[in-house]
């Protein structure tokens, strides 16, 4: 397949993976359970699919015992991060929490250069300064009594989470298939959370269960599996500016299934981020 071609197909892949992601966004606000009683049903459901995918597709479950300590606190942070997010999705609206996510780009371009030991390139300063511009017109008031505010610093906190475990992972996902390494965190976050199940008021699920599967399936089970692919043939800072296309993606979905109409600032916001996903588009072509 010639290089330009491949490349076409793993832009386009990524951005598919981002679409099934953004589902993430409507869901946690539709769906009416407290949130660590939610992300817990949602990684024990994701976490039963993708082992019977990954028994069915004869993928080995081996991992070498230097990896192990790795895999789970890429597990723990996969679970904050889903947790805070969920937490901003209920303070504010589909279009604040999933934008406010999206100060990870800029996280990622500080973090890798550290973690990674990778060449630090200025553009990513330049295009995630876009991003946090983006991000100003959100929230202009950071007022602590404002819960947009706090829902913005939840996003934050779940930024740093998910930069973090997609820099650690991104070491691992030569040596494992990312089905496979999905599955661990899953059984991480299930360990993690199960408790909240007994705690926290779990009844919520008989009438929710349709809405927790799809988050399941589509959502972390397919759509983090793939995104976990794409770290193969991005750097981490690439794949993370080119993903800011999921707040996009989320609005819509929420503008179509919860009639939330984004205010005008978040429409200049979302462009601001989306400007920066196709200049990094081009480069990474380039």
């Amino acid at each position: 397949m010639p290089k330009s071609t491949q490349h076409l197909r793993n832009i386009l892949e990524l951005n598919l993976a981002m679409l099934f992601i953004s589902t993430s966004g409507a869901l946690g606000r539709y769906i009416d359970m407290p949130v660590p009683v939610t992300i817990a049903f949602r990684a024990i459901l994701a976490g039963i699919i993708l082992f019977l995918f990954c028994k069915w597709k004869k993928i080995s479950f081996r991992i070498a015992s230097k990896d192990r300590f790795t895999i789970i606190v890429g597990g723990i942070l996969m679970g904050l991060h889903w947790i805070t997010y969920f937490y901003a999705l209920k303070m504010s609206n589909v279009a604040i929490g999933v934008l406010s996510l999206f100060t990870y780009p800029v996280i990622t371009s500080f973090l890798e250069p550290i973690l990674l030991k990778t060449k630090f390139q200025k553009m990513h300063l330049v295009l995630g300064a876009l991003v946090l511009l983006g991000i100003y017109f959100l929230v202009p008031d950071f007022s602590l009594e404002n819960s947009y505010a706090k829902a913005v610093g939840f996003g934050v906190v779940s930024a740093l989470c998910y930069a973090l475990r997609n820099l650690i992972m991104k070491t691992k996902v030569s040596n494992y298939h990312g089905s496979m390494l999905m599955w661990y965190q899953l059984v991480v976050i299930s360990m993690m959370l199960l408790p909240t199940l007994f705690i926290m008021d779990s009844s919520g699920f008989v009438s929710q269960w349709p809405w927790t599967l799809v988050l399941a399936i589509l959502t972390t089970a397919i759509g983090h599996t793939l995104f976990l692919f794409s770290l193969k043939r991005f750097s981490a800072t690439t794949a993370s500016i080119i993903s800011s296309v999921q707040p996009v993606y989320g609005i819509i979905i929420g503008i179509i299934f919860l009639k939330e109409i984004p205010l005008l600032t978040t429409v200049i916001g979302g462009t601001l981020i989306l400007t920066s996903v196709v200049i990094e588009s081009v480069r990474s072509y380039k």
